[in-house]
């Protein structure tokens, strides 16, 4: 059964749990809080970043620890997009360019939970009309069960007139449980494209072939081996931060940790994921400290700046459609050096 408990500043902690894995969620930001799962030697590890005390989230550091973000997450170039002919200005809080929701994207909202079944609790939240710049009244349920040795995380909404919708979750792993670098990680991406970007990490349409670079994770390897090779796209980012084109096949990436035997496989239905490296950490306080590259992100996603790119798969829900998405993380233990079974 979920179990709740109120942080001082009404944050709500929901708790569920299985054989194979814990994990606690606040309301503020529909956020993983926690994820404890058993290593090679069955002790539980927390494989997530954030903090012990879930009213530290109001203040992040801009990290968006294990958030729902939206209403579209990644950037939109120059905060700005056109509709129907209309132009739609947004909150500008990356330089020139819009980030994952804005001033106060779902990330810093509060979501009502309710829990669905014994190991799943759902989150709802209504986005108004012209919150952040974006049309529409928007209806948003996210909803994180536990399934076997697995975390499924589903995202529906509805709205009332054209608007864009892409949500992800901003969770950082690290699967060794200890956050000090993520580089000992062996990283699987299938995909044999990335979005380039600009100078400003905006994608600017061009697609980008990934055989031959330090981008490649085609065949695995250890996330650290090339993440500072002498390479355009690597340097402009300050290590890896690019959208993945994922190929048409179930198992769309996987990490593991040589320290804890522990290996996330991701499968979900969208078209692309976000690597990040925790280019921007900075060695602040948490759970732990967090320095640079002690974590990293599997984004799953929509096009980013698709807004703005009309050679991009649109991001744009009609009104009275469905939006409908899933992503699902598998942890097992891996016995060999690539993360094979």
């Amino acid at each position: 059964m979920a179990k709740l408990k109120v942080s001082k500043h009404n944050v709500e902690v929901w708790s569920i749990q299985n054989d194979f894995l814990y994990a606690e969620l606040g309301t503020f930001g529909a956020r993983l809080l926690k994820l404890l799962v058993k290593d090679e030697k069955g002790r539980s590890v927390d494989v997530v970043a954030g903090f012990d005390d879930p009213d530290e989230y109001f203040d992040d550091h801009g990290t968006y620890f294990g958030a729902t973000v939206g209403r579209v997450a990644n950037r939109i170039g120059k905060a700005r997009f056109f509709l129907d002919g209309k132009e739609y200005p947004l909150f500008k809080n990356d330089g020139n360019n819009h980030l994952h929701g804005g001033e106060r994207g779902f990330d810093k909202r509060f979501w009502r939970a309710t829990q669905t079944e014994e190991n799943s609790i759902t989150f709802d939240y209504l986005s108004c009309d012209m919150e952040e710049g974006y049309p529409g009244n928007l209806a948003v349920k996210v909803t994180y069960t536990l399934k076997d040795n697995s975390l499924f995380i589903s995202y529906a909404a509805t709205t009332d007139k054209d608007t864009p919708a892409s949500l992800t979750n901003h969770t950082y792993f690290n699967l060794s449980g200890v956050f000090d670098t993520n580089g000992e990680h062996v990283a699987y991406i299938n995909a044999d494209k990335v979005t380039e970007i600009d100078d400003e990490l905006i994608p600017n349409g061009n697609i980008v072939a990934v055989k031959g670079t330090p981008l490649d994770f085609s065949v695995p390897k250890p996330i650290g081996r090339d993440i500072d090779a002498d390479f355009a796209l690597l340097k402009i980012a300050n290590g890896y931060d690019f959208n993945y084109i994922l190929n048409d096949a179930p198992l769309k990436a996987f990490a593991y940790s040589k320290k804890s035997g522990i290996k996330m496989s991701v499968y979900t239905d969208l078209p692309c994921m976000q690597f990040y490296s925790g280019n921007f950490l900075d060695g602040f306080m948490g759970k732990q400290r967090y320095p640079f590259r002690s974590a990293f992100c599997f984004e799953t996603q929509k096009y980013p700046n698709a807004v703005n790119v009309e050679s991009f798969e649109s991001c744009i829900l009609k009104a009275g459609g469905k939006f409908e998405i899933e992503t699902h993380y598998k942890f097992e233990i891996a016995r060999d050096e690539n993360g094979v079974l």
